[in-house]
């Protein structure tokens, strides 16, 4: 299957809606356009995505590097060697999940293919009046 468009709604108040019309008037795109921009934008940020006014985006750059958006994280590098030595643990213990398995499985089919199966307490009733004798 290819790539379908979807349908979002959007429900805001009339306020809202002559604002929206009057960014796509100054921008020379139409309200659907704006509408879409707005969804890429948060999809290619994953969701983290301000809506402010030019000015005060401006203002922002020029003045604190902290506010710029999207916001950026340095990790340290204990953590990530700590994520990846668990998530090499998390991989052998899946192995040797699976060898468990495989060797239950091979148990299993060993127990199917046993045609006779005995019951202690029959072999005990077989095996006392021999003894008598």
């Amino acid at each position: 299957m290819g790539n379908k468009n979807k349908t979002i709604s959007f429900r805001v108040s009339e306020d809202a809606f002559e604002s929206l019309q009057e960014i796509a008037e100054e921008r020379d795109i139409s309200l659907s356009a704006v509408f879409r921009d707005y969804v890429d934008q948060l999809v290619d940020h994953d969701g983290q995505v301000a809506v402010v006014p030019e000015a005060d985006l401006e203002d922002r750059a020029e003045g604190d590097e902290e506010l710029a958006f999207p916001p950026t994280v340095e990790v340290p590098k204990s953590f990530i060697r700590e994520h990846e030595r668990l998530e090499l643990e998390a991989d052998h213990l899946r192995e040797q999940l699976d060898e468990y398995k495989s060797y239950v499985t091979e148990l299993q089919d060993r127990l199917e293919g046993e045609d006779e199966v005995l019951l202690l307490d029959d072999l005990d009733d077989a095996d006392e009046p021999s003894q008598l004798r």
